[in-house]
């Protein structure tokens, strides 16, 4: 069962095993009565850290969890322990008691302290159950290989959402409350939407929208506005973009369906790139051609298909100007480096063949008074 997942029932285990053993030892010569209570105290405890870990084997994957789900199943095990601590030494009827005749004023009515206890008991626990349920669902799916990644994350998100209404529903009416109060909230709700939660709900749609038509997914590069990135992140209410210098750009989601945005990958995740090359007037124009494009064609990562091409773009008052293109089909692996062998390889073939890459040059005259 893995010793990292079990190691914290591993204590109490053997703090009732040494608690168990001395009460045997000591129960021949003097009365054990602490002793037997303690064993039952660290037994009852040590069987509650297994329940808990039982459950996370079944339903997270791997046993484990975030650190907010673990600090809440620590929290509810101690409660838990903590009640069997009471009912055992018998305070438990005697503290339901006080709660239940403590009752505190909400509006116009009475409430008992245990019944408050109890509705947030009933909503902690099923909202917990929601998500051991809903993480249970989303390994499952993020592990489909014959489904879109982007349908994979709608339909984690929506099962998230569903199990947390479903839990709420299903708390409340444990506690007794009329479902029928949630028709005033809803009209609340509708309100608050008309007055200023406009931009939240339609980032919040935009981010179903975008991953339903697949128009952008996770690892395309693409720019919006004045940001260019790759796709880390399509959240409920906004996209994460990761710049080249490593910035990560928060974009709202309905930004990315009302604006124009160009994505490299949308259609096929093949790039055009371009290097600018100058010769002199005295080469061959033809050799230059056919040299520079058989030497980019060489370079590893380059496509043969289409192939690279070489264009005599300028005359220009230095040397001849060409534009060198080429495409890669993995860009994800970095542009700038593929454009710099290249460059290499071109300054390589030219000084190999002798081909002269002209620098600016000018003709400075010194001109006499006299000769003006």
């Amino acid at each position: 069962m893995g010793v990292e997942g079990i190691a914290p029932a591993l204590w109490p285990l053997l703090a009732f095993l040494l608690a168990w053993l001395t009460r045997i030892a000591f129960s021949q010569w003097q009365s054990v009565h602490l002793l037997r209570l303690a064993t039952t105290l660290i037994g009852s405890f040590a069987l509650i850290r297994l329940a808990f870990y039982v459950l996370r084997r079944v339903f997270v994957r791997g046993g484990r969890v975030s650190p907010t789900l673990l600090l809440v199943e620590r929290a509810i095990s101690t409660l838990v322990w903590a009640g069997v601590a009471l009912h055992v030494t018998g305070l438990l009827p005697e503290l339901l008691e006080f709660l239940a005749q403590t009752k505190l004023p909400i509006g116009k009515s009475q409430v008992s302290i245990l019944a408050i206890l109890q509705a947030a008991l009933f909503v902690i626990v099923t909202l917990i159950a929601a998500l051991w349920i809903g993480a249970t669902i989303e390994a499952r799916l993020m592990h489909i290989d014959g489904m879109h990644r982007s349908l994979r994350v709608v339909l984690v998100r929506l099962n998230k959402s569903v199990l947390i209404v479903v839990a709420v529903l299903i708390s409340l009416s444990l506690v007794g409350i009329d479902l029928t109060v949630l028709s005033v909230f809803g009209g609340a709700l509708g309100v608050g939407l008309g007055l200023g939660l406009q931009k939240i709900v339609s980032n919040y749609v935009s981010g179903f929208i975008i991953l339903l038509e697949r128009s952008l997914t996770i690892g395309d590069v693409v720019t919006v506005d004045k940001y260019t990135g790759t796709i880390r992140e399509i959240n409920t209410r906004y996209t994460t973009l990761r710049g080249g210098d490593g910035a990560d750009a928060i974009i709202p989601n309905e930004m990315l369906l009302s604006n124009a945005v160009q994505n490299q990958y949308l259609s096929d995740r093949s790039i055009r790139q371009v290097t600018k090359v100058s010769v002199g007037y005295e080469s061959d124009i033809d050799q230059v051609l056919r040299l520079l494009g058989d030497t980019v064609a060489s370079v590893p990562r380059v496509l043969q298909n289409p192939a690279p091409a070489v264009f005599l773009m300028n005359l220009g008052a230095d040397g001849l100007e060409l534009d060198v293109s080429f495409w890669i089909g993995d860009p994800e692996n970095g542009r700038g480096n593929v454009l710099s062998d290249v460059n290499i390889a071109i300054l390589r073939a030219l000084n190999a063949h002798q081909i002269n890459i002209p620098y600016p040059q000018r003709e400075v005259r010194l001109v006499s008074k006299n000769e003006t």
